[in-house]
């Protein structure tokens, strides 16, 4: 998306650097117009660096281009963060004094604005009235948040972080998911030994997380299944608004909260590592050398969460699933995701070549996804973000093809 951020004259514009990174790094082409106030607390060159794009203060320049307005036409998204009392008055008497002032009035792009000020600058009577006006124009309002401001204060008027106000503005956009309601799970299930031990698998969790933020990101709403991810793997998608996440631990924990939120999805996608295989006999406590030698922990298989839910799917689910495989050439690979799609019954089967130092904890990814006639549907390569993508685009062509 083309995104026009406006920083204007608080403190708080230091970490608007942040929310401008996040923007980019997603993918978005970002456009800083910093007021002159502003660049008194971060600089033209930081502003420029961190878009990537060259930025102007004033109507005067690029006047060829008609920039005081181009930018507001261009936009698909505005962002005022921090967004000063003096900006709301501004924005509410509808003043165009400066370039943000009038990319304002020139667009019809949904505005976002993170106020940020002293509590009783928030509490105002002219900024609680001006907040109404902005609000009934359509002006979309995240934060403030209630917390530590400058001077040893503390109140409302923190201004919210940058990555709830990146969530919040992105939030506002529908994409070909929109309506659709999803199920993902992620992660890597742990069948316990004893209190202490586990059995485990080298799972991250970050491929399932990213096909759930890019669902959300599309439209959807989901609901992501996590067993154990690694840290910081959830960050994104317990802050999106269309996500919710359930956390558990065993493979039938996983199936069971799988299960009760399938029912009524018209998605759902098993990115989770599940574990073929339980101890049959938990200990309460922990095994110990001092009671001998370990000989043997005997096993019972797992539930096969999968094809239960591929038995049970209302009509006009789509229900696609994960194979995490190590062959020694690609055609064998093939072979064992058919076979295995086949035993599950699902519509899509996404093929994912794991080994030592591809497919688990990496932060590149490679899928081969088979279709319902086992014909390859789609491939894809690229960050797991990019794969997420590919592999949505897959699952809609499938249930917008003819029935």
């Amino acid at each position: 998306m083309f995104i026009v951020v406006g920083v204007t004259g608080g403190i708080a514009a230091y970490k608007t650097v942040q929310l401008v990174r996040l923007l980019v790094t997603g993918g978005h082409d970002v456009h800083v117009i910093p007021t002159q106030d502003a660049l008194r607390f971060v600089g033209l060159t930081t502003w420029e660096a961190i878009s990537r794009n060259p930025v102007t203060t004033s109507v005067h320049e690029d006047v060829s281009e008609v920039r005081h307005v181009a930018l507001g036409r261009k936009a698909d998204l505005i962002i005022v963060a921090p967004a000063t009392a003096n900006t709301l008055a501004s924005m509410t008497a509808g003043l165009a004094d400066d370039l943000l002032g009038t990319t304002l009035l020139a667009t019809s792009a949904p505005v976002v604005v993170a106020p940020a000020m002293h509590t009783e600058m928030w509490r105002h009577p002219a900024t609680v009235a001006n907040m109404a006006t902005l609000r009934d124009r359509g002006v979309h309002v995240v934060g403030p948040a209630d917390g530590p401001l400058t001077g040893g204060d503390s109140g409302p008027g923190r201004m919210s972080e940058p990555e709830d106000i990146v969530a919040f503005a992105l939030a506002l956009f529908t994409g070909d998911l929109d309506g659709l309601e999803v199920v993902v799970s992620t992660g890597g299930t742990r069948e316990p030994i004893d209190p202490v031990r586990y059995i485990g698998n080298r799972s991250s969790g970050r491929q399932g997380a990213e096909v759930a933020v890019a669902a959300a990101a599309r439209g959807a709403h989901v609901r992501l299944v996590a067993a154990h991810v690694d840290g910081g793997v959830l960050d994104e998608a317990s802050r999106h608004p269309r996500i919710e996440v359930t956390r558990v631990g065993t493979a039938a924990e996983l199936g069971a909260a799988v299960t009760s939120s399938a029912g009524d999805a018209d998605v759902v996608v098993m990115v989770a590592a599940v574990a073929d295989y339980r101890v049959a006999e938990v200990s309460d406590s922990k095994l110990s050398k001092e009671d001998g030698p370990l000989q043997s922990i005997a096993l019972v298989q797992n539930d096969d969460i999968l094809a239960g839910l591929v038995a049970s799917r209302r009509a006009g689910q789509t229900v696609v699933g994960f194979a995490a495989e190590t062959a020694t050439d690609g055609a064998e690979l093939l072979a064992r995701a058919r076979r295995k799609r086949q035993r599950k019954g699902v519509d899509l089967l996404a093929l994912n070549e794991v080994g030592w130092s591809a497919g688990f904890e990496a932060s590149d990814n490679h899928i081969v996804v088979i279709g319902s006639d086992d014909e390859v549907a789609a491939e894809a390569s690229g960050t797991k973000r990019e794969v997420a993508d590919a592999l949505w685009d897959a699952v809609l062509a499938v249930r917008d093809a003819p029935a």
